[in-house]
């Protein structure tokens, strides 16, 4: 009898904690799982923020999925299509013809992207916040800013490298503007000509508030706070044009910046597009409260890019966040066990616990089960849950490491601009 073969599409929190799960619950040859994904490794989200500030070691916020799933088979490339009628995926490796992988079971997890507006220079001028390249991108980008500032005379050029805009005022946007500022504003101390009044820090959101997530009253004691600390909190504003880094807002205002983070909202992978899933209005895989995608016995789907009915809250869909994303997944793995074992399967329930948010070095803002924390101990809680759901001791212990050693020594303000374009030494020596 040939062995169940089960192929898991994304290897984010939904992946890599879903196949952690099977690989520690399957007995010895009943299942051969297979896990595609573009990258080796999972990156936890949360932690990007304070990786892009220099608080946390880069490395130390991904998990490569090649040491902590040793018995499963990692492909690293693109899938391109999951078909449910005949229950093949074509994968594209990074080198190489492309794949099809035939499968009994499938898990869709393929997370999302970034969702960006027809807004004229957005893509060219623009960068994400939803990787960890672009988290060590900003970093290098923002210091290696500040060091242009500090080294020239054209106040056109020097205006220009200090102004930083972000646009989006969720989770994402905040968090990083927050502690990214407040990097920039200690290195502020070793830039000689550099004060944190030469500096432009703009947050653009659409709507009447940031941080809906956790709640009007502290996204508005968030916005208070950000503008003490000299951030522009313009709400209610569209980005209108960003050609050449010349920001145009609807308001009217216009000005020149070399730094655009476009965190306004992401949308579903589009992979989901590629084959003959269903999908509701939004382009999510329709999924039950089983985490099974509609109208299947053997597909199964959670994440960003599924439409889960939220039991605790009738009508309405689990939102695209990691408290619900690892949850999801051991009730998901658990289900695909009940399935493959002919056993029955549990509905996924979870009320969410709340929210809670970086802003910078010992500043927060949290809603927890109802109640409302900010400064100190909302930014204590923030690093404890999201130290406690980080994968493996490893990391674990190499993230607390890095936060005890930050307790004794500065911060490290270095910026490593170069790895951007690392042959450029060796090809200027060429022509020397």
């Amino acid at each position: 009898m040939a062995v169940p073969r089960i192929l898991i599409v994304g290897g984010g929190y939904v992946g890599m904690y879903t196949a952690l799960r099977l690989q520690r619950k399957l007995h010895r040859g009943e299942a051969q799982v297979t896990v595609v994904d573009d990258d080796s490794y999972m990156t936890y989200q949360p932690f990007l923020p304070e990786a892009a500030a220099g608080s946390i070691e880069a490395r130390h916020v991904v998990v490569p999925l090649r040491q902590v799933l040793s018995s499963c088979r990692i492909f690293s490339g693109r899938a391109t299509s999951v078909r449910l009628a005949d229950r093949k995926a074509e994968v594209k490796p990074h080198e190489g013809p492309e794949l099809t992988l035939d499968y009994d079971y499938v898990v869709l997890a393929p997370g999302s992207v970034s969702r960006l507006l027809p807004i004229p220079g957005l893509a060219e001028s623009g960068i994400g916040f939803k990787t960890v390249e672009e988290a060590i991108h900003l970093r290098n980008h923002v210091l290696g800013r500040m060091d242009v500032a500090a080294s020239t005379t054209d106040e056109e050029v020097r205006r220009r490298a200090l102004t930083f805009v972000f646009v989006g005022g969720g989770f994402a946007g905040v968090e990083a503007l927050a502690e990214l500022e407040d990097m920039a504003t200690y290195a502020c101390r070793f830039f000689k000509g550099i004060r944190r009044t030469d500096m432009r820090w703009v947050l653009v959101e659409a709507t009447d508030r940031i941080l809906p997530e956790v709640g009007p009253d502290m996204g508005r004691w968030t916005a208070r706070q950000l503008s003490e600390r000299g951030v522009e909190v313009r709400m209610r504003t569209l980005l209108k044009s960003a050609e050449n880094c010349h920001i145009v807002l609807d308001d009217g205002d216009a000005f020149d910046t070399d730094t655009l983070v476009w965190t306004a909202g992401v949308k579903p992978n589009p992979l989901v597009r590629a084959g003959d899933l269903p999908l509701d209005e939004k382009g999510r895989v329709r999924a039950t409260p089983f985490l099974r995608v509609e109208g299947t016995d053997f597909a199964f789907t959670a994440g960003d890019a599924a439409a889960v009915p939220d039991l605790t809250r009738p009508g309405q869909m689990c939102p695209p966040n990691a408290q619900h994303a690892v949850r999801q997944a051991r009730r998901l793995a658990d289900n695909l066990l009940a399935a493959l074992r002919g056993g029955g399967l549990r509905p996924y329930r979870h009320k969410s616990a709340g929210s809670v948010a970086s802003l910078g070095l010992y500043k927060g803002v949290a809603q927890v089960y109802g109640r409302e924390l900010r400064g100190y101990p909302a930014w204590f809680m923030h690093r404890t849950y999201h130290l406690m759901r980080m994968p493996t001791l490893n990391k674990k212990s190499r993230i607390l490491a890095d936060w005890t050693l930050g307790l004794f020594f500065p911060r490290e303000i270095v910026s490593l601009g170069a790895v951007q374009n690392p042959r450029e030494e060796f090809t200027l020596a060429a022509r020397m």
